[in-house]
């Protein structure tokens, strides 16, 4: 059940970040090319907060 639950999750991911290169891929393209200007600094906090946020919302959804 929880490998189960964990390939969904997974799925779910591949899911969402294929929307935005297949509906606008300059606009994707211009966002990872801005991506890769940042700092190491800016990408560990960016990743952080997008880390928190999912567990918050696992724990809003649960």
């Amino acid at each position: 059940m929880m490998s189960q639950l964990f390939f969904i999750g997974v799925a779910l991911v591949m899911v969402f970040e294929g929307i935005l290169p297949f509906l606008s891929p300059r606009l994707w393209r211009r966002t990872m090319q801005q991506m890769m200007m940042q700092g190491d600094r800016t990408l560990q906090v960016m990743g952080f907060i997008s880390m928190v946020l999912g567990v918050i919302l696992l724990y809003w959804v649960h």
